[in-house]
């Protein structure tokens, strides 16, 4: 296994612990938690991290829940292990990283051999399964790479080949019909919607969240929001801007949601925005396209807005600083 290059190790983090030996399901509660975040077990009940903040409050909690199962532990930060290089360490980290990728890097070795035998004129049915496929593996990869703590060659060779199979597994679908054209966008000037009021569907939810979100952080700061129960084509009072509507002056074209076509259409030009649009198209469309571990609890949270606020003024704007917050995250 060949190091993509040299990385500087902050120091280590040792945990050891203690707890009864029963339950059972105790230890094997830690053992997963240490597992979950990564850590290499070092010898018996001695586990090692490297050094972060997030790995130091993780163990402090840690700590805590062991001392509820009426358990013993602790942990210490230290610049380097007497007995063992830095380099070794790692590459206990890498070694099990290369072991959780295998499964991963097999099934997509199989994906690919059976696109490879696909003739074009296949059932799209079978397409579709394999759209399903690639996702669930992405999945299962990010899973895996978050705990990719000194970025294994490995671990970039599967994300390339991953993004090769849902690369061909697009082209397929769209030669049988079953992919969305780009669309041509017209693009629009902000200041032509200044002061505006802005119409969209009742029970807002992640576009329309997004899109509002957008709307008056970039485009128009003194935007005002309206909804509707309806949907299609529709009377709509001079001035009002509609969006994630049929029809609407801003919605779906091809295949971006609402968020990323006003995104186009404002040409707004921002690295975090087209991070947060991967995050808005996978939760919208559904379509595999963009591998994004954080979209699954921006989803929950905003669920969960919608499940506890009834008013749609007020969920809206809750969804808005969800956002807001979101950017601020991705900004930094």
């Amino acid at each position: 296994m060949v190091r993509q290059g040299r990385q500087k190790v902050p120091g280590w983090l040792l945990f050891f612990y203690r707890v009864p030996s029963k339950p059972v399901s105790s230890r094997m509660r830690v053992w997963r938690k240490l597992t979950k975040a990564g850590a290499v077990q070092l010898k018996g009940s001695v586990y090692l991290l490297p050094f972060s903040e997030d790995h130091h409050e993780f163990l402090q909690w840690l700590v805590s829940e062991i001392a509820a199962m009426k358990g013993d532990s602790g942990f210490a930060r230290v610049d380097r292990i007497e007995t063992m290089q830095d380099r070794e360490l790692i590459a206990l980290f890498d070694a099990q990283r290369v072991e959780a990728y295998r499964p991963v890097k097999k099934a997509a070795a199989d994906l690919e051999s059976r696109l490879t035998g696909i003739r074009k004129g296949s059932r799209a049915g079978n397409i579709s399964g394999m759209g399903e496929q690639i996702s669930r593996l992405s999945r299962e990869f990010e899973e895996i790479s978050r705990v990719d703590f000194f970025s294994t060659v490995e671990g970039e060779s599967l994300k390339q080949q991953l993004s090769q199979v849902r690369a061909r597994i697009k082209e397929l679908s769209a030669n049988q019909g079953g992919g969305l054209k780009p669309a041509a966008i017209i693009t629009k000037e902000i200041g032509d919607y200044q002061g505006r009021i802005w119409v969209t569907r009742e029970r807002p939810y992640v576009d329309r969240m997004a899109s509002a979100w957008l709307i008056r952080r970039f485009i128009d700061s003194k935007a005002s929001f309206r909804f509707t129960k309806r949907d299609g084509p529709q009377v709509i009072e001079k001035g009002r801007v509609t969006f994630d509507l049929q029809a609407a002056e801003f919605t779906h074209a091809g295949d971006l949601c609402t968020f990323e076509a006003m995104v186009k259409a404002f040409r707004l030009k921002d690295r975090t925005l087209n991070k947060i649009c991967e995050i808005v198209h996978e939760l919208d469309m559904k379509d595999g396209r963009y591998t994004v571990p954080e979209a699954k609890g921006v989803e929950e949270i905003l669920s969960g807005l919608r499940k506890s606020v009834k008013d749609d003024t007020e969920l809206l704007e809750k969804g808005m600083a969800v956002f807001e917050m979101l950017y601020a995250a991705k900004s930094a």
